[in-house]
């Protein structure tokens, strides 16, 4: 799959574009002479970003969205269509940092539930609602799904369910990759990796929106982990702590847009250690020890 040939007057999507890498993609998509649309469940944030992006007289709306409902989802197509006319670039970007509280086995099934209807569900939407569009308008177009080092790289055993969730966005954008190609879409997909190194974003805050509904039933022995607490357990664990700023990313994002490539992975020698060793591991039919040095 090439890439798109060009940006401006495309029409982009961008889930959890309320802050972090979200708001940096909008703003990015924005100054390459896209028109953007930035979806985010926290209204209040959203209005913050589009505001400041507008106020810079960019092309940029604003569509509160919660990516597990998919109906949620297909609401802010259809307001994306209505106000751009067709959509080009849709990036299902918004994710929540679950799970970062005691043992595996410790873990309530509203744990799981919570990670998984947002990172994976909210990427199977935002796949349903969108690529039907993308397929029928015939023009060159891509979706980027956001996953983590952290799941397709080298998982941290401390967030199993971020883990989880992320290392299946990897596979999910492979098998979405595969069958564009077989039917000669000219429609792309990337899955991303931030990095690599730490992010200033709003993941370790998702706790505090957490829906009732799938609210923790008995107490826990740790507390959520807030950026904080995951520096110093960096730390703790003898890794440097560093930050990627998200204007980066996103610049690595039009990058593969614009080349069509499927891995938009960190260029850092710290990250082609991690796969290295990943692979040494599963090739040497050997356990996976070097998940001790990254255990926090």
């Amino acid at each position: 799959m090439t890439g798109m040939d060009r940006l401006d007057g495309r029409g982009a999507v961008v889930t959890g574009g309320g802050s972090g890498i979200g708001a940096a993609l909008g703003e990015r998509f924005a100054r390459e002479g896209m028109r953007v649309v930035l979806a985010d469940v926290r209204a209040d944030a959203l209005e913050v970003t589009v505001d400041r992006l507008r106020s810079d007289g960019l092309e940029v709306s604003g569509v509160q969205t919660d990516v597990a409902r998919l109906e949620s989802v297909e609401a802010l197509r259809d307001r994306a269509i209505e106000r751009y006319g067709a959509v080009h670039v849709v990036c299902n970007n918004a994710g929540i940092g679950a799970g970062a509280q005691g043992r595996l086995w410790e873990h309530e099934p509203n744990d799981w539930r919570w990670a998984l209807d947002v990172n994976l569900w909210g990427v199977i939407n935002g796949i349903n609602a969108f690529v039907p569009h993308l397929l029928a308008h015939g023009e060159p177009g891509h979706v980027v799904n956001t996953s983590s080092g952290n799941g397709g790289i080298s998982p941290l055993p401390s967030t199993p369910q971020y883990a989880v969730t992320k290392a299946a966005v990897v596979v999910l954008t492979e098998c979405l990759y595969a069958q564009l190609a077989e039917v000669g879409a000219p429609v792309g997909a990337s899955v991303l990796f931030p990095g690599p190194h730490m992010l200033r974003t709003g993941l370790f805050e998702s706790w505090r929106h957490r829906p009732e509904e799938l609210a923790n039933t008995k107490a826990r022995s740790t507390e959520p982990v807030t950026l904080d607490a995951y520096e110093d357990m960096m730390r703790v664990a003898g890794r440097e702590v560093r930050y990627t700023p998200v204007e980066e990313v996103a610049g690595r994002v039009v990058d593969a847009l614009r080349s069509g490539a499927f891995w938009i992975l960190p260029p850092s020698d710290d990250a082609d250690d991690q796969i290295r060793a990943r692979a040494a591991s599963m090739l040497a039919r050997a356990n996976p020890d070097y998940l001790r040095t990254v255990a926090g």
